[in-house]
């Protein structure tokens, strides 16, 4: 008689919360002070999003993503943007070998389940373009062939604001791309001076070892999918867009694929929370970091900081539902 091995039961939703929990709790001691930027960015992780993080040098941008990778054992490779990188640098390519007489495929640092793009913007616009297909529909198609990319798979890029010397901006089509649009910001003083301390003889993030798999994640994204959207609410999402494609501060308003976005990550955030439903507040919440990259304003010299507020005040116009 053959014994089988005892099959494992998938974790269930309330165990995975749990690891989770402890990615979070991770992060907010290596990041100090930043607990809504932490919560924000795995809101995006669960979602299955990319994440675009804007702030000057020397904040923290890269330290998160990294901290991020080694929590969840995720495959994670790193890559420097500069003016000479090319699309091949990021995707892979084929080289021939002379001593077969054939060409053998080298998969660039974007076959991973997380790519970190350090100052995106410095890239050259056909370097930034190369990433369209694949945060859009996870997969990259190079010398006519397709190739599909590892699952969970997201970009988390920084970039420097938008004036600092040498930087390229991101077209709509690209930023569009992005789930979210954050700013990390300085840290109060407290925060700065905890970091300085923990950091005078080792640097943290380098100690943190995996609490969660990438298949654990995976199931959790799964999870998110099925959350529950009331009428009302994804009533409320298309207000908030309608009202940014009539204001007339905006050129250019927030499009069908900003609504879903918005949708998703309102999904994430439930989950986050410990719910199963959506509310008002969790689309109140992420309005502002889903939509503001996503309008353009008759202005050409505003901020992103100005396009966040617009958004704000377009909220604070829409009656809430019950």
């Amino acid at each position: 008689m053959t014994i089988l091995p005892e099959s494992k039961s998938p974790p269930t939703p309330t165990a995975l919360l749990d690891k989770i929990n402890e990615v979070r709790k991770a992060l907010q001691n290596v990041i100090r002070g930043k607990t809504d930027v932490i919560d924000t960015v795995l809101i995006a992780l669960l979602a299955e999003g990319s994440l675009l993080l804007e702030d000057v040098p020397g904040v923290g941008k890269t330290t998160l993503a990294k901290s991020i990778a080694r929590l969840i054992d995720l495959e994670f490779h790193r890559i420097q943007c500069t003016p000479d990188l090319l699309p091949a640098d990021m995707l892979g390519s084929n080289i021939f070998k002379p001593s077969s007489g054939t060409f053998e495929f080298r998969a660039g640092p974007i076959f991973s389940n997380l790519l970190i793009a350090d100052e995106i913007n410095r890239a050259s616009p056909r370097t930034q373009s190369a990433l369209l297909e694949a945060m859009a529909e996870s997969q990259v198609t190079i010398d006519a062939k397709r190739y599909v990319l590892k699952r969970p798979f997201l970009v988390i890029a920084t970039q420097n604001p938008s004036g600092f010397e040498g930087t390229f901006p991101l077209p709509e089509s690209q930023l569009d791309r992005f789930l979210m649009r954050l700013s990390m910001e300085y840290p109060d003083r407290e925060s700065e001076v905890e970091l300085l301390l923990e950091q005078a003889a080792s640097d943290p993030s380098s100690a943190l070892q995996p609490v969660m798999t990438a298949d654990e994640l995976t199931a959790l994204q799964t999870f998110v999918r099925k959350v529950k959207v009331d009428r009302k609410a994804a009533m409320y999402i298309v207000e908030i867009a309608a009202a940014t494609r009539t204001d007339s501060r905006l050129r250019v308003g927030v499009s069908p694929r900003g609504s879903k976005m918005l949708l998703r990550a309102t999904q994430a955030r439930a989950v986050l929370l410990g719910r199963n439903y959506v509310l008002p507040d969790d689309i109140q919440n992420l309005a502002s970091s889903v939509l503001s990259h996503r309008v353009s304003t008759r202005n050409v010299t505003s901020t992103s900081a100005e396009t966040t507020q617009i958004i704000a005040d377009l909220i604070n116009t829409i009656k809430v539902p019950v």
